[in-house]
């Protein structure tokens, strides 16, 4: 199995794009804050990527993807999710199914409005919280606060890596740490944390479209608790799903048991009308 690489010229920036071999509904994986599309290697190369069309693209910013043209215009998450949705454009895909990771089910969550022929989304690691709540919605970890740090030293990339993928630990997720356009995290997060973005917590309550919920129960960055407070419109299975074991990246660290259920709802879409 072999993953097909190319670029794509957006309004954004040139953005990196990985895509597997299947020849199924069209997959949008959405990788975290400073991390890349090669993260989900186990899906692009693994079963799941052999029957759906998984498409990886790194965010404008962040591994092999140019820095954004215009940072103040892209780098929060409705910047991002406008970004997604003109790669989704240009690649000519209507109908898809999106998973977004921590940052990435937040530009999932925006992107709900913004790509009519969305037609199921799964977020991991990702509390959807109105700008008044953002606090409730995270845990205190001593590595939190590296989230919106534009400087980074040797040390706070190493934490940083290691913190949110956690095992098994390869110098990739050290490297595209590194790599990161710092003005990223600044931005991204002082635009959070301003609420410049779509209230999530609403459009998860109003959303028609499926949305599952799967998290590690050993998350460190996640309040867990205020998750399963959270009302959905349509929240796949009634619940929200919880791999023992796993911290905040389960289809890193324990992927079988996520891609079985990341199968099983990838399927569950594609009989969607």
């Amino acid at each position: 199995m072999s993953i097909k690489e190319s670029s794509v010229s957006t309004s954004h920036g040139e953005l990196k794009v990985r895509e597997s071999a299947g020849t199924g509904t069209p997959v949008l994986m959405i990788h975290g804050n400073s991390s890349s599309g090669v993260v989900f290697r186990n899906q692009l190369l693994g079963p799941i990527g052999q029957r759906w069309r998984l498409i990886a693209p790194d965010l404008p910013g962040h591994g092999q993807s140019a820095d954004a043209l215009d940072p103040e215009r892209t780098y929060s998450m409705e910047g991002y999710a406008d970004a997604m949705a003109e790669l989704l454009r240009l690649m000519g895909i209507g109908r898809v199914i999106v998973f977004g990771w921590s940052l990435g089910g937040h530009i999932g969550l925006e992107m709900i409005a913004r790509v009519p022929g969305m037609i199921g989304l799964m977020i991991t690691g990702t509390p959807p919280v109105a700008p008044s709540e953002v606090a409730e919605g995270f845990r205190p970890s001593p590595h939190m606060h590296l989230a919106g740090q534009e400087q980074f030293g040797p040390e706070d990339v190493e934490n940083y890596a290691r913190s949110t993928c956690g095992l098994p630990f390869e110098p990739l997720l050290r490297d595209v740490v590194a790599r990161t356009d710092g003005r990223a995290r600044r931005l991204m997060f002082e635009k959070f944390a301003a609420g410049t973005g779509d209230n999530q917590r609403e459009i998860v309550a109003k959303a028609k479209l499926p949305i599952a919920v799967v998290n590690g129960i050993d998350e460190p960055f996640v309040n867990l608790r205020f998750v399963r407070g959270v009302r959905f419109g349509n929240l796949w299975r009634g619940q929200a799903i919880e791999i023992a074991d796993s911290g905040h990246a389960p289809f890193w660290d324990r992927p079988q048991e996520f891609d079985r259920i990341f199968t099983e709802f990838l399927a569950d879409m594609d009989g969607a009308p």
